[in-house]
């Protein structure tokens, strides 16, 4: 059975932009994306457009519209963020069978790793993000869990036919002992869940004319406010981590309040990405994309590198978390 996808092509893109009333000039470009399917469409005499489909049977409606409105939530609040593009009142519109909204085109550069700049200002936007974010709770979409990233992800890969035979029980045995960690961890450390980016990698704050902007709420959740920051903290000696740290927070704190009691979930956060992710391929295996992208996934070397980077989470958990000066 082909995948829902297969269907997508070049004239049905076109005929989905058109049929909310934009004149295409016939010019479309694939990006880069696995989720969803995202293209650049030209528009005669217009800056081309961002068409951004969704993924069958992902989100609900509600969940997708709750994203909409928390982009529209934070534009309103002078918030640099890519929202979608609004048409007699909706964001979220149907052509034939598939979900998708428009967006106005809008690229830029990640981050430069470890500098202090503008880590304060990525701060400063981030703590903004979450000044809106902590007024009100989501209702339609999921919050980040042990749970849900964890075990659910870890069953995934067990019941799947991913992990070679010969690493099975070493990646089995070191990802329980990782969870059981994690469990105890997120039941020790208190924290406020709020609404959060979710994916906010490098590569969704992104750079245009000296100011940063926000891009992509695909991945917008329920969570501790520490996992839209770890990810900002680059790599390097353990006095250059803390400096990172204090940049990030100073301009964060600027706009919203830190609550550096969540510091010590950050190695825990880390860990449940890894396990996600690899979940992730698992779980979108029967999409024609995954295989012909990720062709290693599944390989022995791939999951000998899982289980020692797995290990090292483990240790990094025994070691004092990082904290604020």
């Amino acid at each position: 059975m082909s995948h829902p996808f297969a269907a997508l092509t070049p004239d049905l893109v076109l005929d989905a932009v058109e049929s909310l009333g934009y004149l295409s000039d016939a010019r479309v470009l694939a990006l880069n994306s696995y989720e969803n399917r995202v293209y650049q469409v030209g528009i005669e005499d217009a800056t081309p457009l961002i068409a951004k489909f969704y993924r069958p049977d992902r989100w609900s409606d509600a969940a997708i519209r709750e994203e909409h409105a928390f982009s529209a939530e934070l534009a309103e609040c002078d918030i640099p963020v890519v929202a979608p593009l609004m048409r007699d009142g909706e964001t979220l519109f149907t052509h034939a069978s598939f979900r998708f909204a428009l967006f106005p085109r809008r690229g830029g550069r990640a981050p430069e790793p470890g500098n202090l700049e503008q880590l304060y200002r990525l701060g400063q936007l981030l703590g903004r993000l979450h000044g809106v974010g902590a007024t009100k709770p989501f209702l339609h979409r999921e919050s980040l869990t042990v749970a849900n990233f964890g075990h659910a992800s870890l069953a995934t890969l067990l019941d799947g036919n991913f992990i070679p035979r010969s690493l099975l029980p070493a990646y089995e045995s070191v990802a329980r002992d990782l969870l059981k960690r994690l469990d105890e961890l997120f039941a020790r450390v208190r924290y406020t869940s709020i609404r959060l980016h979710g994916d906010c990698h490098p590569g969704n704050l992104l750079c245009r004319d000296d100011s940063f902007h926000i891009v992509d709420l695909d991945d917008c959740r329920m969570g501790p406010a520490l996992q839209d920051l770890w990810m900002m903290i680059g790599g390097g000696e353990r006095h250059e981590r803390l400096s990172q740290l204090a940049e990030l927070i100073d301009g964060y704190q600027e706009f919203h309040d830190f609550d550096s009691r969540e510091l010590p979930l950050l190695e825990g956060l880390r860990s449940l990405r890894l396990i996600h992710y690899s979940a992730w391929l698992a779980r979108r295996w029967d999409d024609p994309a995954f295989p012909m992208s990720f062709p290693w996934f599944g390989s022995e070397r791939y999951w000998g590198e899982q289980i020692l980077i797995l290990r090292e989470q483990l240790a990094a958990l025994d070691e004092e978390p990082l904290r604020l000066f």
